[in-house]
């Protein structure tokens, strides 16, 4: 039955049971008996061992991207997106794989340190740093702290000057490019959060108090224009601002400032028609552009960053549920509701966020039908993957994986309902791990003091 709407780049696949391979992990397999495995590792074993809902997580896949931006950005420094998923294990696996790694908050922080990841090698982002959380980034000795607004400036130049340090810093420039991205996750255009603004001058009134300080090293200026982000025309016009900026400070100040992080943001392939560019095309982009520019500016060229978090996370992770109800609404759809939803994965409500979703169990030789995959808790935004053809033949008690659940999803996790967030599972060589085990309901009520 194919009935209901439907979004106009959703088209019946020709075999429900394959897995595309740009939308799954490397290691995803069917067996003959139909099952599904990540790692090596059939789902029905994890439902079995752990229950469902579970985060799967594919240490060889997330290694492997590790290694395919490191040799596409060989001349790069590249900076794991921590925000996008970060525990102790994935921390490891990152300085093991020789990336550093960009933090947000001072929980970020705290995580890396407490997997021994070098401070030296950390960057300390945040719109609205604590004191305290920049204190313990300069009692760390973490690398560089990126500076957000003029109070920041102020803050950090008290700190550094009472814990009788120095401390190396980038300014976070605000060039004015607004990315062809959901509103939420832009964040380069002027009227937003983020940043100090190229257009009205604030970048370069603080690149000014900076070296007026006299405990900041200013090693140079920090762009990102926002998340999930497909072509390459973005990143070339916020690259060919921010090199503006960085020759008007050379020419200025005398200052040839040695580094130009250019962010994150580069988009995965959540459903078909998602076509990402590969890193060794960006990495080529960005560079052949930063030189022209930098030549045309008469300035030395800056060393290059990036900031990969879901292009490196996102495919390296996927989400186990079971189904516990359908509804079939002639001439509609037929909603699908799994033990999960916007607690483990809130995208598709928060931003609009899609995914594809198969039968994990075993295969099917029935035909289509238009689902919704929904979650179980009390809100109609409640919803997993908004489109997708299942088998006809889905039941209760089957068990559907969904893809491309590595970023964002476990660190945007949330309690809604009471609902106890699933544990992170890794998986390699078929072997399972816990490396977050899942909460229950004794660890909601032990923090619940009233």
């Amino acid at each position: 039955m194919m009935t209901g709407s439907r979004p106009d780049w959703l088209r019946v696949p020709p075999d429900l049971n394959a897995l595309a391979p740009r939308l799954w992990p490397r290691s995803a397999r069917r067996d003959p008996d139909g099952v599904v495995s990540v790692g090596g590792v059939a789902v029905t074993e994890v439902a079995h061992r752990f229950a469902t809902p579970a985060y799967l997580f594919d240490e060889a896949e997330f290694l492997a991207r590790c290694a395919e931006f490191r040799a596409a950005f060989h001349d790069f420094d590249i900076f794991y997106a921590g925000k996008s998923f970060l525990c102790k294990a994935v921390a490891r696996l990152v300085a093991g794989a020789g990336l550093n790694l960009d933090v947000c908050t001072g929980g970020e922080l705290a995580v890396a340190l407490a997997a021994g990841f070098p401070a030296e090698r950390i960057v300390m982002h945040g719109n609205n740093k604590s004191a305290a959380e920049l204190d313990r980034a300069l009692r760390a000795g973490v690398g560089r702290i990126v500076v957000d607004s003029f109070d920041e400036i102020t803050l950090l130049t008290e700190l550094a000057l009472a814990a009788g340090v120095r401390q190396t810093v980038l300014v976070r420039a605000t060039v004015g490019v607004r990315a062809d991205t959901h509103s939420h996750i832009a964040t380069a255009h002027d009227d937003q959060k983020f940043g100090l603004s190229v257009t009205s001058g604030a970048a370069a009134e603080a690149v000014r108090r900076i070296l007026a300080a006299g405990v900041l090293d200013l090693a140079g200026l920090h762009t990102h224009i926002g998340s999930q982000i497909f072509g390459t025309g973005e990143f070339a016009e916020a690259a060919h601002r921010a090199v503006a900026l960085h020759a008007e400070i050379a020419h200025e100040h005398g200052v040839a400032l040695p580094e130009l992080s250019l962010g994150g943001g580069f988009g995965i392939a959540y459903v078909a028609p998602h076509d990402p560019v590969p890193p060794g095309v960006l990495a080529e982009r960005l560079r052949t552009l930063v030189a022209k520019e930098c030549a045309e500016l008469g300035v030395a060229p800056p060393r290059l960053a990036i900031e990969p978090g879901r292009a490196i996370s996102g495919p390296s992770g996927v989400t186990l549920y079971r189904v516990g109800v359908l509804k079939h609404l002639p001439g509609l759809r037929t909603y699908v509701g799994v033990d999960g939803g916007m607690s483990d994965n809130i995208r598709p409500p928060l931003y609009g966020g899609v995914y594809t979703a198969a039968l994990g169990n075993r295969t099917s030789t029935a035909g289509p039908m238009l689902s919704r995959v929904v979650g179980k808790h009390c809100d109609a935004g409640d919803i997993v993957v908004p489109d997708e053809y299942l088998p006809a033949d889905l039941a209760v008690g089957d068990l559907l994986v969904v893809p491309n659940t590595g970023a964002y999803c476990r660190s945007l996790s949330n309690n809604f309902n009471h609902v106890p967030r699933p544990p992170v599972l890794a998986v390699a060589d078929g072997q399972v791990r816990v490396i977050i085990r899942g909460e229950t309901e004794d660890d909601l009520l032990r923090l619940d003091v009233g």
